[in-house]
């Protein structure tokens, strides 16, 4: 049985301007490979409601789940919750559990529940919320589109919560082999070894190192023994090149 399959959703226009360096993205790839829970794209859009809508709606009918990074603060381009309820046609409001849960938060630390940040309790319809310790502003799933924040210590603690409820597969693993030669030499003897395992992804990465071209050739699968037997196959014939 193969693995659930993911999408991952960048939001804010601080990531398309270059403003801010997605760190996200990279710490969700891995976990999801921890847990079995294959990757298979990721968007960026900006804080277009419009764009985020279309995005949210290919994206949950193609994949077993969505994940989605931004926009769910307090400001007036935070907007993700509006989209989402708009992209399942569904109603957003104030929630007394994540109000409850915002009140708490503001009353220990000692600041103003404002109107603003009440504004973070906008919870859709029929939603389960995500935990949010650091801040205490919850994110949320819908369906199977998990909404979280953008700040990624928020974020990270938020797929801690999220992860452990979702059903995952096997784990992706993988092994790398150094070679001394250049793609252009190794191309056609890796082709032919990918294809007597089509049950594993080979993947090269040329570099260049004190002007000698090289690559590393990485095998993922989920079955450890036929990564090894495809492993001492690639080292066989690229015996002498190695590292």
């Amino acid at each position: 049985m193969s693995n659930p399959t993911a999408a991952i959703l960048i939001i804010g226009d601080e990531i398309l301007s270059g403003r801010t360096r997605d760190a996200n993205m990279h710490y969700l790839a891995g976990e999801l490979v921890r847990v079995g829970i294959d990757l298979k794209e990721v968007r960026v859009v900006s804080d277009d409601e419009p764009a985020i809508v279309a995005a949210v709606n290919a994206l949950r009918s193609a994949y077993t789940h969505v994940f989605t990074s931004g926009g769910i603060g307090p400001t007036h381009d935070d907007i993700t919750a509006d989209a989402i309820a708009k992209a399942f046609g569904m109603g957003l409001d104030v929630r007394k559990d994540a109000y409850d849960l915002l009140g708490a938060y503001y009353a220990a630390s000692g600041l103003e529940f404002t109107d603003a940040r009440k504004r973070m309790a906008r919870i859709p319809e029929g939603a389960t919320l995500i935990a949010n310790p650091i801040s205490g502003a919850p994110g949320f799933s819908l369906e199977n589109v998990h909404v979280m924040a953008g700040v990624p210590s928020i974020f990270q603690a938020m797929v801690a919560d999220l992860l452990p409820r979702l059903a995952g597969g096997k784990p992706v693993l993988s092994q790398s082999l150094r070679i001394d030669l250049g793609e252009g030499i190794i191309a056609e003897p890796l082709g032919k070894l990918a294809k007597e395992f089509p049950d594993l992804s080979f993947g090269s990465y040329p570099f260049i190192r004190n002007g000698a071209y090289g690559s590393n050739v990485v095998i993922r699968g989920t079955d450890a023994s036929r990564i090894d037997a495809a492993m001492t196959k690639l080292a066989a014939l690229f015996a002498g090149s190695t590292a």
